[in-house]
């Protein structure tokens, strides 16, 4: 394809397609993810019936159902994989094209000129995908923290009662004893990563860049005093506000993996 000849034009096409590729990307990657789940699911399935035809026949009662539904899950499992390694090869090609189109729209924004107002516009929206980079990573760690509570609330009130139901000498004494231990770890390794804290950082940033983005547009709060012919001033003033908030996430962030004695020293 022949790119255009003008710059602006040209990184609009390349960020067109980049978008197209990484939505191929994704709807693969999510294709694969299901394959595995259905050749996974199947594999138990297989054992299940494997050992109830082995069982059938110690007890010279075969039925023939099992053969069938064990074979069907066969072909069934076997045709999976044959997808997912296929698939596997169209992920590779999607991720190889993603990258090279990265490049390439990172060089057609190279030849824009960096003092002109399109170029401010481009970032402008360009701060839409750090948005929504940030509220996803924020999501990521929210459901992390909500899973893990939920493991700790009902893991605590399972190891209670089982541990009450077998008072003395049970042979199942160990069960509560293991959960017990496991509902610690698990507790330890939350306060360790700090998954709330991660995920309410990003979400703030979030807000806060999408909140500068809405004034710019809209000429509110430090932007309202910045006319049509002052469109440039307005876009900087973005471009600093959104950088100085990316800096303090970094910060917040390089914080949430200092140790408390390392915090001290500091």
């Amino acid at each position: 394809m022949t790119a255009p000849h003008d710059p602006q034009e040209e990184y609009r096409s390349i960020s067109k397609e980049y978008e197209l590729a990484i939505d191929r990307l994704r709807s693969a990657r999510s294709t694969q993810f299901i394959y595995w789940v259905v050749l996974l699911s199947g594999l138990a399935l297989i054992s299940l019936l494997a050992y109830s035809v082995v069982v059938g026949l110690w007890q010279e009662k075969p039925v023939l159902t099992r053969y069938v539904g064990l074979l069907a899950l066969l072909v069934l499992c076997v045709s999976i994989g044959y997808l997912a390694l296929t698939n596997r090869r169209k992920i590779v090609e999607f991720d190889l094209e993603v990258r090279n189109l990265g490049h390439d729209r990172q060089s057609a924004a190279t030849r824009l000129p960096s003092d002109s107002v399109e170029s401010l516009r481009l970032y402008r929206e360009a701060s839409k995908d750090i948005v929504a980079s940030f509220r996803g990573r924020a999501s990521r760690n929210l459901r992390t923290h909500n899973s893990i509570q939920a493991v700790i609330i009902v893991g605590s009130i399972a190891a209670s009662t089982t541990t009450a139901a077998m008072a003395g000498a049970h042979p199942l004494s160990w069960f509560s004893t293991v959960l017990t231990a496991f509902v610690s770890i698990t507790a330890g390794l939350a306060a360790y990563f700090k998954f709330r804290e991660r995920g309410y950082n990003l979400q703030s940033t979030a807000d806060e860049i999408e909140k500068h983005y809405n004034a710019t547009q809209f000429r509110l709060y430090d932007y309202a005093d910045y006319g049509d012919e002052q469109e440039a001033e307005r876009l900087r003033l973005f471009a600093h506000n959104v950088e100085r908030l990316r800096e303090e996430q970094r910060k917040r962030e390089l914080q949430l993996e200092q140790s408390p004695g390392q915090k001290e020293e500091r």
